[in-house]
């Protein structure tokens, strides 16, 4: 493998852990007052954006790390609507 599909490799595993530390925060305190569901629906849209551009370019990386970060605004959204407001 190409040195530079390490660096793609590493790259989405960054991204894909950037939600990571909100949804446990999240999940830990059930509070998610602060969080913008503006933001949490742009990331979301970003993220279909970007799958479709992984998918037709066959772009491992791209597609793995826009799942993960998809899968976990999902997740904070889900958490936003359910959670009690405090």
């Amino acid at each position: 493998m190409p040195w530079i599909e390490y660096v793609g490799f590493i790259g989405a595993f960054l991204t894909a852990v950037t939600f990571m530390p909100q949804v446990w925060l999240a999940w830990k305190t059930k509070s998610v007052g602060d969080l913008s569901v503006g933001m949490l629906g742009i990331v979301f849209v970003s993220v279909i954006v970007w799958l479709v551009y992984g998918f037709f370019l066959h772009l491992v990386p791209v597609i793995i790390a826009n799942f993960i970060v998809g899968f976990l605004s999902v997740v904070l959204l889900y958490f936003k609507f359910t959670f009690p407001k405090k």
